[in-house]
């Protein structure tokens, strides 16, 4: 499997991203179709308008990281065709899943389950580095 990458939306285009795949309920705002720094946008794979919400904490107080990759998980059972074509994809081409330029960590954001989705999907398994 070619590398699953993951960026922000408005992290400068590195030669070897690949198909830039931006994976957000909402569409950066004020960014010109021009200045697009994405392949395509596919905002359903990126987190509801209310897990959104909870984990920014706009109704009440936010949620933690655990629940929301749980709930994460859980509402994009939907879309496992979409995840295993794109795992298909990425084994002869680099994805990089691009997110919001304010979610500066990864680790804790859904582009990295996205990836983690992909890795299980994909129809080419990583062999054991050699010992």
């Amino acid at each position: 499997m070619v590398p699953i990458r993951t960026r922000r939306w408005n992290d400068a285009a590195e030669p070897d991203d690949g198909f830039r795949l931006l994976v957000t309920r909402y569409r950066p705002r004020g960014v010109a179709r021009a200045d697009e720094t994405w392949a395509a946008w596919w905002p359903d794979l990126g987190p509801s308008r209310e897990l959104h919400a909870a984990f920014w904490g706009k109704h009440g107080a936010p949620i933690g990281w655990d629940e929301y990759a749980r709930r994460y998980l859980e509402e994009v059972v939907p879309q496992r065709e979409t995840i295993r074509r794109l795992a298909v994809r990425a084994t002869g081409e680099t994805i990089t899943l691009l997110c919001s330029s304010a979610c500066v960590d990864a680790t804790r954001c859904h582009r990295s389950l996205i990836a983690r989705l992909m890795t299980d999907a994909s129809p080419v398994k990583r062999r054991a580095a050699p010992r």
